[in-house]
């Protein structure tokens, strides 16, 4: 069977490091063409990174959306672009009958996604989202504890993606909100989106948006979204630039029977920053003393719990799963090649997407709104 080519949309920090590096180790799919708009650098003076061009000579290099698109040979279209252009792009890329990932955050709005929905449902083209944060080493050993009862019946979850002062929040200048502005959307859809694989829709949302990065602006950086559910479990959903923390702290789930606390960031970024390959051994592999700790009431791990008499509870850490972002795509080429259901069903990421909407209301308004 032939490969599945490829063409991406936008050829910056995106695409050469969230997604090629997980992409090429994929032999079903080809890098088959490029939409960047800037011209090709003379050959003499381009530096590897610069362009498309430079980096794969032997793809299609196109400049208008209009001549990318009308290739017939491209099967799949990839999403790189800013925010504010996800919903566009997809709908071209819909409208010319190819299958589409969008790169996260899915759409501005609910409204843009329902639509992409729609058009992706009537055209029969795959419609996915780029939710690669599910494939975390951390999140993989989570969602294994969920799945294999370890907790009992979950009646508190916190989920954190900080960032301590990072450097590129100077480029957060904007004083005045517009929707898909801000770290609720730029963070928020990716542990949104776990809370949201994990526990599913909420019965309501509660939200206090901030800015701590000392500017006068409605665009947040810092942000708490409360999610209630029918059941007793409430899940919260945080991140800050402000924590001075030794590590970062990842999760806290407690439940009836044991709770898991985890530090440190998934190290698969860290690694392709560093410019190892995702088809190293060691890659995804994280570090024993970013284990998260498992506490459970009976023994759910006899290899690495301990009885701890003082407490009356098994104590102990419980191996993070490697970090396996290459799974995306893998998934994603048993989709379009043989039918498998699809990994990341695009309703989740608009459910994500209705999340932030109503987490801002409820901001703006200062009360709990119910799902919707």
């Amino acid at each position: 069977m032939s490969q599945i080519k490829v063409g991406f949309v936008g050829y910056g920090g995106s695409a050469k490091t969230y997604h090629l590096p997980y992409l090429l180790p994929v032999k079903e799919f080809q890098i088959y063409a490029f939409l960047q708009r800037a011209a090709a650098p003379p050959t003499e003076c381009a530096a590897p990174g610069s362009h498309c061009t430079v980096d794969f000579p032997e793809a299609k290099h196109y400049r208008t959306a209009e001549d990318f698109f009308r290739d017939p040979a491209i099967e799949v279209v990839i999403v790189t672009t800013h925010t504010d252009t996800h919903a566009s792009f997809a709908e071209k890329a819909i409208e010319a009958g190819k299958h589409v990932v969008v790169e996260k955050p899915f759409t501005r709005t609910s409204e843009e996604a329902d639509k992409l929905l729609a058009m992706a449902k009537e055209k029969g083209v795959i419609l996915t989202v780029y939710q690669n944060r599910r494939w975390d080493g951390d999140f993989r050993t989570l969602r294994h504890l969920v799945s294999k009862k370890a907790f009992g019946t979950i009646t508190e979850a916190q989920i954190y993606y900080d960032f301590e002062n990072p450097p590129w929040i100077k480029y957060l200048s904007a004083k005045k909100y517009t929707p898909g502005d801000g770290l609720l959307f730029g963070l928020g859809s990716h542990t949104l989106d776990q809370a949201l694989v994990l526990f599913g829709r909420p019965k309501s949302v509660t939200a206090f948006l901030k800015v701590l990065r000392g500017i006068e602006s409605e665009v947040d950086d810092t942000f708490t979204v409360i999610l209630q559910y029918e059941s007793p479990l409430l899940v919260t959903v945080k991140t800050t630039i402000v924590s001075c923390l030794p590590q970062p702290i990842k999760y806290i789930v407690r439940g009836t029977d044991g709770s898991y606390v985890k530090y440190g960031d998934d190290i698969q970024e860290r690694q392709t920053l560093s410019g190892m390959k995702s088809t190293d051994p060691a890659f995804g592999i994280n570090p024993e003393d970013e284990y998260g700790t498992l506490t459970t009431y009976a023994e759910f791990d006899s290899k690495n719990q301990k009885f701890d008499p003082l407490s009356n509870k098994y104590n102990g850490k419980f191996p993070t799963l490697n970090g396996f972002n290459q799974g995306y795509y893998e998934s994603l080429a048993d989709s379009v090649r043989r039918k498998a259901p699809l990994q990341v069903d695009p309703q989740t990421s608009r459910d994500g997407i209705r999340l932030m909407e109503l987490a801002r209301e409820s901001h703006d308004t200062g009360r709990t709104v119910s799902w919707s």
